[in-house]
């Protein structure tokens, strides 16, 4: 039988996880972890070929990092995980329209895009692998991945706790939330280099800003809400285990 303590300490515990799973998931899923503020497209494109050709090579599923990195600078684009998205104007004839609407067209990273290597040069293969880049890029992918399985791991442990009437497991639940939340702050932490290391290495367009956007920091929410759960689980594990262990040795005294 569980103290009513150690049963607030699991209940807590558990939203806590659940908010934290959800804030990384909807993270992992939306692309505005970062985004930038360029120039309208008519100050930086001269005609309506030149964005044509931007937006043919922002959309291609093959297209090399170069060529999209190009067009987020310039179009005031926005990047996540899974997703990369520009501004643009709906009409191709946009120069010749008095109020062009804009929009904005995402493409999704394609797997072989997430697993590809990093040059030294951006898109450029003559110039060599960046090893530090691409562990970064495969890292941010992975990491995320790796921490809501954990997640669910710990679930699925906590769930067979619960139909044992054991909180002996829940220890072990409290490790793995812990490790959980090191890789939701190791995404966050990769992401943010790799983007830096990419910006030191590129042209950026005259007048160009950037900022984090909010699915950053939703991921970097759910890092230490991850950790709150964890030490919630290890504490209500370990007072358990000491205040039955000392009734036991009272009772055999």
């Amino acid at each position: 039988m569980v103290d009513n303590r150690y049963a607030t300490a699991l209940v807590i515990g558990s939203v806590l996880s659940l908010l934290a799973t959800v804030y990384l998931s909807v993270a992992m899923g939306t692309q505005h972890w970062f985004q930038y503020h360029s120039q309208p497209a008519s100050n930086d494109i001269n005609n309506g070929s030149d964005l044509q050709n931007l937006r043919l090579d922002f959309e291609g599923e093959d297209v090399d990092e170069m060529s999209y990195s190009k067009a987020l600078f310039q179009l005031n684009g926005t990047l996540g995980l899974w997703w990369r998205c520009i501004r643009v104007h709906q009409d191709s004839h946009w120069f010749k329209a008095p109020d062009p609407v804009m929009v904005t067209k995402c493409q999704a990273f394609t797997l072989q895009q997430q697993w590809e290597s990093k040059y030294k040069s951006p898109g450029n293969i003559n110039t060599g692998e960046d090893l530090l880049r691409t562990y970064l890029w495969k890292c941010q992918f992975l990491l995320p991945l790796i921490s809501v399985g954990l997640v669910f791991l710990a679930a699925l442990i906590g769930v067979c706790a619960c139909l044992c009437r054991s909180i002996t497991p829940t220890l072990f639940v409290g490790l793995l939330h812990l490790m959980a939340g090191l890789c939701s702050l190791g995404t966050v932490c990769c992401f943010l280099t790799g983007l830096h290391l990419l910006h030191d290495i590129s042209e950026l367009p005259e007048g160009m800003d950037y900022s984090p956007g909010w699915s950053l920091f939703l991921a970097l929410v759910s890092s230490p809400l991850q950790v709150m759960a964890a030490a919630l689980f290890i504490w209500a594990a370990r007072s358990h285990r000491q205040h039955y262990t000392r009734m036991t040795a009272y009772r055999v005294a």
